[in-house]
């Protein structure tokens, strides 16, 4: 209220000549954007940049560099629906062919072909590296987190919004995230993701932005430890192409004929 009324007043009495207003503070800046655009469009926005809303597949290969040194490469396929509904499929080393990840909602379960059974897993489990299951399976922030706009941020030039996501429920895959959208373009710039205990685990870099499908994204992800950033994972997104996906795919019951 003060802040709003003082900013009436500035706007209300004729500065004198050659008099410069002071510039706006960060709140100030906040505030502003705010005025043209909400935290929950800013995100919904940017959530269509990642992934889109329609049904489509996907090929994502994860390379692990540990603090050894050593690297480990994974290739997976993403099929998604609505990103309500995804199934992960891996489809290298050959040994590991034939496992899947079905996610229907916020819930999740793991195929094994030595397994007779899918096995309820955690969205915020480890699948390699740095990525978490709910990383590939589950990437729709919108769904699962309450925006706060906190403030803008001008970094190599360009200004960004600066967002704090907050679960809005048990189970989702990080408890806060602090993530860095481009005010021009809503382009993801970086991602914090943060523990119930608020220890900062891991930083995003979205990077090499591309056509990919029938839009410009992110193809190249950056997911660093935030304690030993030698251990870093980087996730390369390829041959995005649509797909008219049935009910069908995304039924735990199904999994053993996708493996075939």
């Amino acid at each position: 209220m003060f802040a709003g009324a003082a900013l009436a007043l500035v706007l209300a009495v004729p500065c004198p000549q050659g008099y410069a207003a002071p510039r706006s503070s960060e709140a100030g800046k906040a505030a502003e954007a705010a005025a043209e655009v909400s935290a929950q469009e800013i995100l919904e926005h940017s959530d269509r940049i990642r992934f889109p809303p329609y049904g489509f597949q996907v090929d994502v290969e994860i390379t692990t560099t540990k603090a050894t040194g050593g690297q480990e490469v994974r290739e997976y396929r993403l099929l998604s629906k609505d990103n309500t509904r995804t199934l992960v499929q891996t489809t290298a080393p050959a040994i590991d062919r034939g496992q899947i990840l079905l996610m229907r909602d916020k819930d999740l379960w793991a195929f094994l072909p030595s397994v007779s059974q899918p096995v309820r897993l955690p969205l915020s489990q480890k699948l390699t590296g740095q990525v978490a299951n709910g990383d590939l399976a589950r990437a729709n922030f919108v769904g699962d987190y309450q925006p706060k706009l906190l403030r803008t941020e001008e970094i190599n030039g360009q200004n960004m919004y600066v967002l704090e996501l907050t679960a809005a429920e048990r189970g989702v895959t990080y408890h806060r995230v602090i993530y860095w959208v481009n005010a021009s373009n809503y382009h993801p710039h970086k991602a914090e993701f943060y523990t119930l205990s608020n220890r900062l685990m891991k930083i995003c870099h979205y990077t090499d932005f591309k056509v990919l499908g029938d839009e410009i994204r992110p193809t190249r992800l950056i997911m660093e430890d935030a304690l030993r950033q030698s251990e870093k994972s980087e996730l390369v997104y390829s041959n995005m192409a649509p797909r008219d996906l049935p009910e069908k795919v995304f039924n735990k019951d199904y999994l053993k004929k996708l493996s075939r």
